[in-house]
């Protein structure tokens, strides 16, 4: 079906919805390697050594410290972390509420991007589907006004018409696919920033 015919050759059989997907798959591609190498940079930071470490030097009263090394780390933990420091140092009545807001704020910027993947994922394949729709219309159009071509003329319509819903789900599957699994990284890294505010609320408490 494809032998002989380049890339715009291609994409001219899907017609103008083609060049959509197309779009969708650039954006997708971009987004999933965006996200994967900034939850790939912040996951290289163990819970077990960052708390160890951070522990260590507020239970040596190092508070300075302690705060130098959460801003060497690039972990929603540490900032989490320091949000608490702070709250310590300045004498808040809650370091939990503190560390909580800040797990919050860092929730919504490892969430960030995901949507797209969630939209790109439930939408493209639509709009493969009607990109179909319309080629098929189109053959049948064709056929009508010439009064001639018969089955094999249909058959060769459609099947370029289909050519949409496979880049539509070509699309989407990968997205979705992505979409699920930085969801639960998410939820990894929320679990860590909870463990976080567990151990610094507690030996600030101390101090």
């Amino acid at each position: 079906m494809f032998e002989g015919k380049s890339i715009i050759d291609v994409l001219n059989m899907g017609g103008w919805v083609l060049y959509i997907i197309l779009g969708t798959s650039i954006i997708s591609i971009s987004v999933i390697c965006l996200k994967a190498i900034e939850f790939w940079l912040k996951s290289k930071v163990r819970r077990a050594e960052f708390v160890k470490e951070l522990i260590g030097a507020i239970k040596k009263g190092k508070i300075d410290e302690a705060m130098y090394y959460c801003d060497r780390v690039n972990s929603p933990m540490a900032n989490v972390s320091k949000a608490g420091l702070i709250a310590f140092k300045e004498k808040e009545e809650s370091i939990e509420a503190a560390m909580k807001r800040e797990i919050m704020i860092q929730t919504v910027k490892l969430e960030g991007l995901n949507t797209i993947l969630a939209t790109l994922g439930s939408t493209t394949v639509y709009i493969g589907l009607v990109g179909t729709v319309i080629g098929i219309i189109g053959a049948f159009n064709n056929i009508s006004r010439m009064g001639s071509g018969g089955l094999t003329v249909v058959i060769g319509g459609v099947s370029e018409a289909l050519i949409n819903t496979a880049a539509g789900l070509l699309v989407a599957i990968p997205a979705t696919v992505a979409y699920n699994f930085f969801s639960k990284s998410v939820d990894k890294f929320v679990v860590d920033m909870e463990y976080c505010v567990s151990a610094v609320e507690e030996n600030l408490k101390r101090k």
